[in-house]
């Protein structure tokens, strides 16, 4: 976000910062109150609203969510209610993020941050890889609940309680596909931990020394730490394949091997 969305949204997370206790029931919290939102654009067009006296939005605020919600997940709509935003679907999609942060705080107080990145990474591989499944998430007409209750028949108990709201949160696909919500998630996760996502996709799995250098090396090369989630592919032949920050490594024999062959190809 930019501009008067981009300090409004600094306002907001910074009284989800100020929470301390409650954090995974905010976050669930919060994305029910951007599910109000999404399906009431008059009364988020009218807490948004410039020329409605930021009282009176705050008022509004606290009378349609007040009696729903915790006192903090309260405070915080109120906050976002007085705040100045560029449109109202900024304000839904900073409370959505602001959800999300709740969520990923809790999961770092209960030691479960990397977990965390690491399911998520794996949940989009699970969906990537089955069409029939990918198909459904993603599927505008289906009920959001129907994709949740699917999501949560399917990973059950596989996955912390965090990972599950946070996948069920992205099957609502508010600003985009599932998998690109669900990256987002990701990344403000590894945020969290001051980390890098590095993909890595290897022909056979590394050892815990092997993973450990590759980890020092990429956090020496980038200038932070790295979260690595490692994808074992036959395809690569030999080597190894990185992607982070937007930049691919590629070291497979395969690749070399093409490459060879382009070259004698002419």
């Amino acid at each position: 976000m930019r501009g008067i969305s981009a300090k409004s949204l600094d306002e907001v997370l910074a009284a989800v910062g100020a929470v301390t206790s409650g954090l995974g029931d905010l976050g669930g919290e919060l994305f029910g109150v951007v599910a109000v939102l999404d399906q009431n654009p008059v009364l988020r067009r009218v807490l948004t609203d410039p020329s409605t006296e930021s009282p009176a939005r705050a008022g509004l605020a606290q009378q349609v969510f007040g009696p729903r919600v915790s006192p903090d997940a309260a405070r915080i709509v109120e906050i976002a209610a007085t705040g100045r935003w560029a449109s109202g679907r900024d304000m839904s999609d900073g409370l959505e993020l602001a959800g999300v942060t709740a969520l990923v705080a809790a999961a770092d107080a209960a030691g479960e941050l990397s977990a965390v990145e690491t399911e998520l990474f794996e949940v989009g591989r699970l969906v990537r890889s089955d069409g029939e499944l990918r198909q459904t998430v993603s599927d505008r007409a289906l009920p959001v609940a129907a994709k949740t209750q699917l999501l949560v028949d399917l990973l059950g108990d596989k996955v912390t309680g965090t990972t599950l709201a946070l996948t069920s949160q992205a099957v609502a696909a508010r600003t985009g596909s599932f998998e690109r919500a669900l990256a987002a998630f990701a990344e403000t996760a590894a945020a969290r931990g001051n980390r890098l996502l590095a993909e890595v996709r290897v022909a056979t799995a590394l050892d815990a020394g092997e993973e450990e250098r590759l980890a020092a090396a990429l956090a020496a090369k980038y200038g932070r730490d790295i979260h690595l989630n490692i994808v074992i592919d036959p395809a690569v032949i030999g080597g190894i394949t990185v992607s982070v920050a937007g930049e691919v490594v590629d070291g497979s024999m395969s690749t070399r091997l093409e490459i060879a062959r382009r070259r004698l190809a002419g």
